[in-house]
């Protein structure tokens, strides 16, 4: 489902030239759930947004769901992650003047091709993830644990085969925290999702199927 051959990423930086990834290859089965786990500054975040297709890597291939999205331009990778790809991320980024219910719709109505009514469709997530109660409620009225679920929902309103989260519980407390590792679960085995999650919490990450180390923008260990 997720294929990386040698990857790199270079930031330039005044006159210097950062290596943020060096040569990163790797896989992610359909399915899966996989921890990306290193250090601040080891490439984590650089590698799931190339990975996502919000950044284009120096040099290398990445494959999403067999289709290389190495060079695409960005119309091309707007598509790919309307399409194929569900975003989590630590601070939830729900727009505050919309309900729960307008939230997770929003992605629906901007999809090129449309699989579901917008509404019904955010309605039936809700209420998969214990939300069926605070529909009309906006993020202000949501506690954090809740407003990641209302992400989570949104991330899967085209039902992409594929979710990645960076840093999905960094925002909440301890049992916030868990229900969303227990909600990710239950929608990988329910639904089939292959999930990657980036994290510096080794036992968030150890709840996974398989981790994956980065130190210093390499793979110290899969």
């Amino acid at each position: 489902m997720i294929y990386t051959l040698d990857v790199t990423k270079d930031l330039p930086l005044g006159k210097t030239v950062i290596h943020a990834l060096r040569g990163i290859t790797m896989h992610v089965e359909a399915g899966e759930m996989v921890g990306i786990v290193g250090p601040s500054g080891s490439g984590k975040s650089t590698l799931l947004g190339i990975i996502g297709g919000l950044d284009t890597p120096t040099s290398g291939i990445v494959k999403i769901d067999g289709i290389d999205i190495s060079r695409m331009n960005e119309d091309q990778l707007t598509e790919i992650r309307n399409e194929k790809i569900g975003f989590i991320f630590q601070f939830f980024n729900l727009i505050p003047t919309l309900t729960a219910l307008e939230n997770v719709a929003l992605p629906i109505q901007f999809a090129r091709k449309p699989n579901f009514k917008p509404n019904q469709r955010a309605k039936e997530l809700l209420t998969m993830l214990g939300l069926g109660d605070r529909l009309n409620h906006r993020p202000s009225e949501l506690s954090g644990g809740q407003q990641q679920r209302v992400a989570i929902a949104r991330a899967l309103a085209n039902n992409p085969p594929i979710l990645l989260a960076d840093e999905p519980t960094g925002n909440l407390d301890s049992e916030s925290g868990r229900l969303v590792m227990d909600t990710l679960r239950q929608i990988r085995d329910d639904v089939g999702t292959t999930i990657v999650l980036v994290t510096h919490d080794r036992e968030l990450a150890a709840q996974t199927d398989r981790t994956i180390t980065l130190v210093d923008g390499v793979i110290d260990s899969a």
